[in-house]
């Protein structure tokens, strides 16, 4: 059950990042677009948030979080040697890099190294609710699994 949960979660990402035309994906005939600055973009959505607003600033910062919160939840679960949080994290960075990457190369988006680190805080979320879950789990149903 987890494989598919994850494999129909990277589906949805895929969908999102490269083909959503909600969040302009499917226009190409644009410039590459990059951030190269740490906290550039995260800093000016929090400088101009009431510019902005509320949904715009949910959906680049909170957004990328969430994102990615899913990947560092099923990856433990479905993969043993990623139960411990700095592999997970360290995955959830190089999947991050990799989508960038290809927003870049695609022109589907912007290569962005503050949406690398939001999207890497996301996969470590979703390592702690995993982590969390799990001893929950552990707890109540009287297991100890490793």
């Amino acid at each position: 059950m987890g494989w598919v949960l994850f494999i129909l979660y990277l589906c949805l990402l895929a969908y999102f990042m490269f083909f959503s035309e909600s969040f302009g994906r499917t226009d190409t005939d644009r410039d590459y677009a990059y951030n190269l600055i740490l906290f550039k973009e995260i800093s000016r959505y929090f400088k101009y948030y009431n510019v902005l607003g509320f949904p715009l600033f949910m959906i680049n910062i909170v957004g990328n979080i969430v994102a990615f919160a899913p990947f560092g939840f099923f990856l433990p679960v479905i993969w043993e040697r990623t139960r411990h949080w700095y592999v997970t994290v360290i995955l959830s960075f190089s999947m991050s890099l990799f989508v960038e990457t290809m927003q870049l190369v695609g022109k589907v988006g912007s290569f962005d190294v503050d949406d690398l680190l939001l999207n890497t805080i996301g996969g470590f979320v979703g390592y702690i609710i995993f982590a969390l879950a799990r001893g929950v789990w552990e707890r109540y149903s009287g297991t100890n699994r490793k």
